[in-house]
């Protein structure tokens, strides 16, 4: 069995890891949220105090971070993981993160000769916790194949993607093409209400329909019809809007870089930030849904419960 540093132990991280360690590794993790470390500890994994820490003797290292700048922090830092590395050491990044970030990282690691994959995910809360994430995988191939085999406890799908860089960027355009999807649920989501359509007979037709998709089957935005959906918890969130904002603006950047016309991703991000822009960044981004609404209210969301407008009704 391996000892696996894991830096970053939020929603996805603990999880995450929790299976690495139900596989039989040694897992050292890195989190400056205490409740997060606090449910870290309670799955078994050894809470340190820094990325040197994690790092001594690890066979492999996982960054699951919010952003590029925390990526770019957190690897290239002065006690960051390409400064105490060994060459040894497999390093990947599951984090959602520009093309540029990837590769940087790619670059910086061979320049020190160290081993980098990047080892983006899909499958969100739901896939972490059942260990059925999918991992799309850029690097040279025996690199790859050494990510693969440390990666597979989490995995119900691991896709070697090609060279540096591939699995980021297979992961935008994935990313972009579900919150059009999410777009396009939300919308037909509230017009099936509106025509006085049961929403679980509604859902029960498109998902064996033309109308399926896997945020229809998973995040579906309508209180009492899927168990999981933010719909039954006031839109909580399992993939925040300020997420959601965050992944749809780089592949819209991307389509910026490569000359793509993207206008439904244009969309979706407008909406994402109309909802930023209303103060609802952490809540759930299924919450979309509610711009369809023809009073902009929503079954399941009451702003009243939303402490995310305290400050605002303050």
């Amino acid at each position: 069995m391996s000892t696996i540093a894991f830096i970053g132990l939020g929603r996805m991280g603990v999880p995450m890891a929790a299976h690495l360690v139900a596989a039989g590794h040694t897992v050292r993790g890195v989190e400056i949220n205490p409740a997060a470390a606090d449910a870290a500890r309670a799955h078994g994994i050894e809470v340190v105090d820094s990325v040197a820490a994690a790092l001594a003797g690890a066979d492999a290292c996982l960054t699951s971070l919010p952003k590029p700048e925390h990526v770019s922090a957190v690897y290239g830092g002065d006690d960051g993981i390409f400064a105490h590395a060994e060459a040894s050491t497999v390093l990947m990044d599951t984090s959602t993160v520009d093309v540029e970030t990837s590769r940087w990282c790619h670059s910086e690691a061979e320049a020190r000769g160290l081993t980098f994959v990047d080892a983006p995910i899909s499958g969100g809360t739901a896939g972490a916790e059942a260990g059925t994430l999918t991992f799309m995988l850029g690097g040279a191939p025996d690199d790859v194949a050494r990510a693969a085999e440390i990666v597979d406890p989490m995995a119900g799908n691991v896709i070697a993607c090609g060279e540096a860089g591939a699995g980021i960027a297979a992961k935008l355009v994935n990313n972009m093409m579900l919150f059009i999807g999410v777009m396009a649920m939300s919308e037909g989501s509230q017009l099936a209400e509106q025509l006085g359509l049961d929403a679980k007979t509604f859902w029960d037709v498109a998902r064996v329909s033309s109308g399926d998709s896997w945020p229809l089957r998973t995040w579906y935005p309508v209180p009492g019809v899927l168990e999981k959906s933010a719909a039954n918890n006031n839109f909580d969130p399992t993939f925040s809007v300020d997420l959601a904002r965050k992944d749809c603006g780089l592949a819209v950047q991307a389509g910026d870089t490569t000359g793509v016309n993207l206008p439904a991703a244009r969309l979706a991000l407008a909406q994402l930030d109309e909802l930023i822009d209303e103060g609802l960044g952490g809540k759930d981004c299924t919450l979309v849904a509610k711009l369809a609404s023809p009073d902009g209210t929503l079954r399941g969301y009451d702003p009243a419960l939303d402490r995310t407008l305290e400050g605002t009704r303050a």
